[in-house]
């Protein structure tokens, strides 16, 4: 690698920051649509909205959010949804990557990758994670959406959060992060994750802000 190519990603960024201290003042975006109007019914499963506790919701910062179990027969949720919305990303109130999060609440991560979703409005971007947990096991299927397009990689995320918030004065955004406990083994798991994951990105740009 020569020299300058070292310092390449830090100029970028470090022109990022310059053109965001630049700008406007950013927007707060409010949702086009309460998330809880998402369908309750998904891939055939019946969901049930759960409630964070305040603390969850202090330490995620977000604006507003979904968190919803889809069954279809039994107690046990077949998967769930967390939608987590911020109308503005401040100092503070910035979205809490999964790929830091989920091993720090005990799960350890087997596998990543990034995956292409078919979906209505072409294919997209998405993380495909599977991760144990003592006995528990699942796959991960997660991604960012808002101002128009649909991310997985975390890299691109940043760089389209510093142009966005420099010249359009938005860093509104959303993760989206679906969980399929695995029960027989990990590729069905998958096939129900890739189903749900395609069917909700033309849901969700329904609510998010255009």
């Amino acid at each position: 690698m020569r020299d300058w190519q070292r310092y390449l990603p830090a100029s970028v960024l470090g022109a990022g920051c310059l053109l965001i201290g630049t700008t406007t003042q950013q927007k707060d975006m409010p949702l086009a649509a309460p998330l809880a109007s998402l369908p309750q019914v998904v891939a055939g499963y019946q969901g049930a909205d759960r409630v964070l506790s305040a603390e969850e919701r202090r330490v995620a910062g977000v604006s507003a959010y979904l968190f919803r179990a889809f069954t279809r027969e039994g107690p046990q949720p077949n998967f769930t949804l967390y939608v987590g919305y911020y109308d503005q990303q401040l100092q503070g109130k910035t979205i809490h990557s999964p790929k830091n999060c989920l091993p720090g609440s005990g799960w350890e991560v087997i596998s990543s990758s990034e995956e292409r979703l078919p979906t209505p409005m072409g294919p997209v971007s998405v993380n495909r994670y599977v991760l144990v947990n003592e006995h528990r096991r699942a796959v991960v299927y997660y991604w960012y959406q808002g101002r128009g397009r649909v991310e997985g990689n975390e890299y691109r995320v940043k760089l389209q959060l510093l142009r966005d918030s420099a010249f359009r004065g938005r860093s509104d955004d959303a993760l989206v992060r679906v969980v399929v406990p695995v029960t027989s083994n990990d590729s069905s798991a998958a096939v129900l994750g890739r189903k749900v994951s395609a069917e909700l990105v033309p849901e969700l740009f329904k609510v998010l802000p255009g």
